[in-house]
């Protein structure tokens, strides 16, 4: 793997990083919800930003695998 390569791909990590920092934040409001410890709302609230976070995670993983496919020397 050349630098420039190994460059995109940390761009890639990092970018699929930023959606699971979010379904992991609104996993644990829902989870708080489900305690009681905030209104249920909340937790609705919560589960659209996660499944919006899991399609942009998925999104730029087909992305990297589309970039790194066409890099693919056979």
């Amino acid at each position: 793997m050349t630098s420039e390569e190994f460059s995109r791909l940390s761009v890639y990590v990092h970018d699929a990083r930023k959606p699971l920092n979010r379904i992991s934040m609104q996993a644990e409001l829902v989870k708080m919800a489900l305690n009681g410890d905030v209104p249920p709302e909340k937790a609705l609230v919560a589960l659209d930003k996660i499944i919006s976070s899991a399609k942009d995670c998925s999104h730029t993983l087909a992305e990297m695998t589309s970039e790194l496919s066409g890099n693919v020397s056979d």
